[in-house]
């Protein structure tokens, strides 16, 4: 079976239901953009509208079809997650996400959906991750900064977090965010060439360092974006870890223990990313519907040298695998 295992949807009942819904959540602001919905969470920035792409399904079954992939693993959209918002409201926000995704992946089973939770507050994602298996997720796609623009995924907080996801053995996708946390980046496209990959290193090299990584074992986490640095880094953060070891997880065991996508835009990348952490780690990803995804995301895998058992895990067999598909 042929399984992307990164990409994003905002179901159209979704938008609908928010538009209807609005007065129940007094921390969100929806703008109306051009036909589509924009945010501002707690009165911050503005986000992006709703692109098109997000919400077309049959525009992305034909995707599919065109590219040959049988199923796809789908989260939300980090835009709009909303982690900036008092707790209590963003619990009852990711029960609506996660209500519609359900619901169209039970309309369209060529979806696999994986939830959003408020990790604004440990207990509160804790108990929508719960809700969230029993109503059939296998997991989450979570952001890199809880509580908004400089939080941080090993906050003591949320430990009933990871405790849920270690028990439940799930999924969790870490995805950056709307804003990277470093302005430098509001320029030349970088926030999507650099910003996100800077996010992402910065987030997952502190749940190495915390530990949380092999102490969490059973949840399947994924670094986004090919490991975003990680693998290049790797001698600095062993050595690193090597000045402090008393104090600090193993970052080869994290690396290790860890899975990745295949969204990297270079064969050579690809394979030093294999090198370093074994291609059975790896899953074939497009980030769609984004343009600085891989929208061909079959050509890079068929490109790099893999043997052709590692090519049928990278294309759908490892995320069939954990998945339980």
């Amino acid at each position: 079976m042929i399984i992307d295992c990164h990409a994003h949807l905002v179901p159209p009942s979704l938008l609908e239901a928010i538009r209807a819904q609005k007065g129940s959540f007094p921390s969100i602001r929806v703008i109306e953009d051009s036909g589509s919905l924009g945010f501002s969470f707690a009165g911050g920035k503005p986000t992006r509208p709703v692109s098109k792409p997000l919400s077309d399904i049959a525009g992305r079954l034909q995707w599919l079809d065109t590219n040959k992939i049988e199923r796809q693993v789908v989260g939300g959209w980090l835009d709009m997650f909303a982690y900036e918002i008092p707790a209590e409201e963003g619990l009852r926000w990711s029960q609506l996400i996660n209500t519609h995704l359900a619901q169209a992946a039970k309309e369209q089973p060529r979806f696999i959906p994986l939830a959003t939770v408020p990790l604004q507050d440990g207990a509160r994602a804790a108990e929508t991750l719960r809700e969230a298996h029993a109503a059939g997720f296998k997991g989450a796609m979570i952001g890199t900064q809880p509580k908004g623009k400089g939080g941080v995924l090993d906050d003591p907080a949320l430990i009933p977090f990871w405790e849920a996801a270690n028990e439940l053995g799930s999924m969790i996708f870490i995805h950056p965010v709307f804003e990277s946390g470093d302005d430098r980046v509001h320029d030349y496209g970088m926030a999507n060439a650099v910003g996100r990959i800077t996010d992402t290193l910065i987030a997952i090299s502190r749940l190495i360092y915390a530990g949380h990584v092999t102490r969490y074992g059973k949840a399947k986490i994924v670094a986004g974006i090919g490991g975003a640095a990680l693998p290049y880094v790797i001698g600095r953060l062993r050595r690193n870890y090597s000045l402090d070891k008393d104090k600090l997880g193993d970052p080869d065991a994290a690396l290790a223990a860890m899975y990745y996508d295949t969204i990297v835009q270079d064969s050579r990348a690809l394979r030093y990313l294999a090198d370093i952490v074994g291609a059975d780690r790896i899953m074939m990803g497009s980030d769609m519907p984004f343009p600085i995804g891989d929208l061909a995301p079959l050509k890079i895998v068929q490109d790099t040298h893999f043997s052709d058992a590692e090519r049928s895990s990278i294309d759908g067999g490892l995320v069939q695998k954990l998945l339980g598909l």
